[in-house]
């Protein structure tokens, strides 16, 4: 098949879930023979078009911020958007257009639809009523985007089983679950460094990730375990504010800002040297970063909310859901502190479920077959 996917960002130049799954999905489908290019924001220097991992790159627009004020741009979202228009000038026989930032759907709609070509779109969460807490009365225009562009294809795709039902409750019907995954033999292979943690947290500071809640829990944790360490892996526009809260609550000895971490395999290092590892975000559309630590051994600890998908990969046997509240957080962290040991073995054996190969089997499959059902991910 020649495929081509859809994303602003691109791997590894932007690292986040949506563009390690293009990248992991991408480069697997070449080496197995598909011809793969991706579209997005020349984020790299030299030449617009490259071939990297077998997979073509196509920078179509200079780079911009993905946010600006702590959002996603819109006027970022609408300046790729229009440059798609004018990108997609091969034919090929799919293309898989990422959900958000919503724009870009539309125009690659309108491309396909002259082309005649088979449009997936991939779904990474849902909003639905969010839209609202996100724009205020704005949240309208949201909202209405997102009803639209669910009903641009019959092709669509959900990264969770949570996204999948959200997907329905906008009338979509026929969606499949192709869910990210893990890249267990490079995790398997990678050694715990020597900087011990007992509490390992790693993504975005952005304000919905709630880090602030995991700090405010390690607080009440230090009352019964005075040397407890946290380390926090990751940037982001909270940062300063994070490092004032851990001066201001006395934490300066237990919370330690690791940073954003160009080389993938020390932070896995790092949360292999932990013990459990901490998910306060109230929306995620999967949880990659939760998998990966469950695949290091660790025990996860995450919150109940109707958008956060990383509450549906936990089970009692490789760690927690509690209230999103600091003492529910604390209580639920020195629980999980006491039994990690034990459920080690457990939480690998849940992870190399989603192995990339296993995952890339699944799309394969799906692209294959288009909208009719091969789903056992269920």
């Amino acid at each position: 098949m020649k495929i081509a996917y859809i994303y602003d960002a691109v791997y590894p130049w932007v690292k986040g879930g949506a563009e390690k799954r293009i990248y992991e999905l991408s480069r697997r489908l070449a080496a197995r023979g598909h011809e793969v290019h991706c579209y997005g924001m020349k984020w790299w220097p030299g030449e617009g078009k490259i071939l990297k991992d077998g997979v073509h790159l196509h920078g179509i627009c200079r780079p911009m911020p993905l946010y600006a004020g702590g959002r996603r741009s819109m006027r970022q979202a609408a300046f790729f958007a229009g440059k798609v228009l004018f990108s997609l000038n091969q034919d090929f026989e799919l293309v898989d257009c990422q959900e958000f930032p919503y724009f870009p759907c539309f125009s690659t709609k309108l491309i396909c639809s002259l082309k005649r070509q088979e449009l997936f779109i991939t779904w990474l969460e849902v909003w639905g009523d969010y839209w609202y807490d996100y724009l205020g009365r704005m949240g309208i225009l949201g909202w209405s985007i997102e009803r639209a562009a669910s009903r641009l294809t019959n092709r669509n795709i959900a990264i969770s089983a949570r996204t999948r039902k959200d997907l329905e409750g906008l009338g979509v019907r026929n969606v499949q679950l192709v869910p990210a995954g893990i890249d267990w033999q490079r995790i398997e292979q990678v050694r715990a460094l020597m900087k011990e943690s007992d509490i390992a947290y790693t993504g975005r500071l952005i304000g919905h990730k709630n880090v602030d809640l995991l700090i405010r829990a390690v607080g009440i944790v230090k009352k019964d375990i005075p040397d407890i360490r946290a380390i926090v892996i990751g940037d982001g526009p909270e940062m300063r504010r994070l490092k004032t809260l851990v001066s201001e609550l006395g934490l300066k000895k237990n919370v330690e800002f690791i940073g954003f971490l160009e080389d993938y395999d020390d932070a896995l290092g790092l949360m292999k040297s932990s013990r459990i590892f901490a998910s306060p975000s109230t929306r995620e559309g999967f949880g990659m970063a939760a998998l990966e630590a469950n695949a290091c051994g660790l025990p996860v600890v995450t919150v109940n909310h109707r958008m956060n998908a990383v509450s549906d990969l936990v089970t009692k046997e490789t760690g927690m859901v509690c209230e999103p509240s600091r003492e529910a957080l604390a209580e639920a962290m020195i629980q999980m502190l006491q039994e990690s040991d034990g459920m080690r073995g457990r939480c690998i054996r849940h992870a190399r479920r989603y192995d990339w190969e296993e995952i890339c089997d699944q799309a394969e499959r799906v692209y294959a077959r288009g909208s009719e059902s091969c789903d056992r991910w269920i």
